[in-house]
């Protein structure tokens, strides 16, 4: 038992560690933001300034980035009056369509399997027992890839080896830190400006920063292009013609709030 209680208090003193050394790298990130505005900061817990009144301001910020990267989700769905029919049809084209895949994405893209299923399929009459009609087989497979020009290419690839449903097409963007740490730079200084603004108001000026937390900050969120999904599912009906695809920018929100001394001359 106290050997017990003595590893459950190691373990929180260890994640107490870890959120008290995240917490104090994104407050670097702030107060370095502040410190290029030539305003002296503090800790929390310091006594006010002789003379000095305690703001609290609050600064948003919005930086877009482009994606850096591109998941597409492929199908291969086949129907046939037994289970057996359909897993075999599905299977002989499922590989085909990895192959192409495999050969489209290139050496540095991810392939992988990410959903399979085989289930009957009923014919349901008003108060009768639903009959099997037949099975349907399902085969997903999602790719990820760094190099955005070939987005196009694959789909193509995938439906012209068998595919015949694109699930999903999502831009996003993996190495987020630095468009992250730009978002909370530019919240701090927006903070800053907004206190320094508060203080000419009341003709003075700001002393010091007491505090700044990180109200939140938002990773990005994917962009999905259900319309270059959609164009690929019809490219087995539409010959020579490769799919387009646009790419768009993503949003990375920031908010950051401050609290300053403002010095009055008296």
């Amino acid at each position: 038992m106290r050997r017990n209680s003595l590893m459950s208090a190691a373990s929180v003193v260890v994640l107490s560690l870890m959120f008290m050394a995240q917490a104090a790298a994104q407050g670097e990130v702030a107060s370095a933001a502040a410190r290029d505005q030539g305003v002296q900061t503090a800790g929390t817990g310091a006594p006010a300034m002789a003379g000095a009144t305690r703001v609290v301001v609050s600064g948003d910020s919005l930086v877009q980035a482009r994606p850096d990267t591109a998941m597409i989700s492929v199908a291969v769905v086949t129907q046939a009056q037994t289970a057996l029919a359909a897993q075999q049809e599905n299977a002989r084209r499922s590989e085909a369509m990895v192959r192409a895949l495999k050969a489209a994405a290139g050496a540095g893209a991810e392939v992988e399997t990410s959903g399979y299923s085989l289930q009957p399929q009923y014919n349901y009459r008003e108060n009768q027992t639903p009959i099997i009609r037949g099975y349907e087989a399902r085969n997903t497979v999602t790719v990820t890839l760094g190099d955005l020009s070939k987005v196009g290419p694959v789909i193509d690839a995938a439906t012209a080896a068998g595919a015949n449903n694109i699930d999903n097409l999502a831009f996003t963007l993996r190495r987020d830190e630095p468009a992250r740490d730009q978002a909370l730079a530019a919240a701090t200084r927006e903070a800053l400006r907004k206190a320094q603004v508060m203080a000419v108001a009341l003709g003075g000026r700001v002393g010091r920063i007491v505090e700044v937390q990180e109200a939140s900050i938002g990773r990005p969120v994917p962009i999905y292009d259900t319309r270059a999904a959609m164009r690929g599912g019809m490219a087995k009906t539409m010959e020579a013609q490769a799919t387009p695809v646009e790419i768009g920018t993503l949003d990375i929100r920031a908010q950051v709030q401050l609290v300053a001394e403002i010095i009055t001359e008296r």
